[in-house]
């Protein structure tokens, strides 16, 4: 599974993205997200921000998203326009 941070969220967490392996306990992305908190206290406090985006396989998803073998999470910052 690849797992990418972009923007603010690559910045503070000095990490582009990591590759890990499939394991049953990522079915669910706010597992997966759980797991990666557990890296240390600033990535919790980064990957924990109420605004954060998540994406599947390129597409903006919401906690219930069911994850499997192979596919690619993405964290960012919310997007602002002008």
């Amino acid at each position: 599974m690849k797992v990418l941070f972009f923007a603010r969220v690559r910045e503070q967490l000095d990490c582009a993205g990591l590759e890990l392996p499939w394991q049953p306990a990522f079915c669910e992305l706010d597992a997966l997200q759980e797991h990666l908190c557990q890296k240390g206290a600033n990535w919790r406090d980064v990957l924990s921000q109420e605004n954060i985006i998540r994406a599947v396989n390129h597409s903006v998803v919401d906690s219930s998203c069911v994850l499997t073998d192979g596919d690619e999470v993405a964290f960012y910052p919310p997007v602002t326009g002008g």
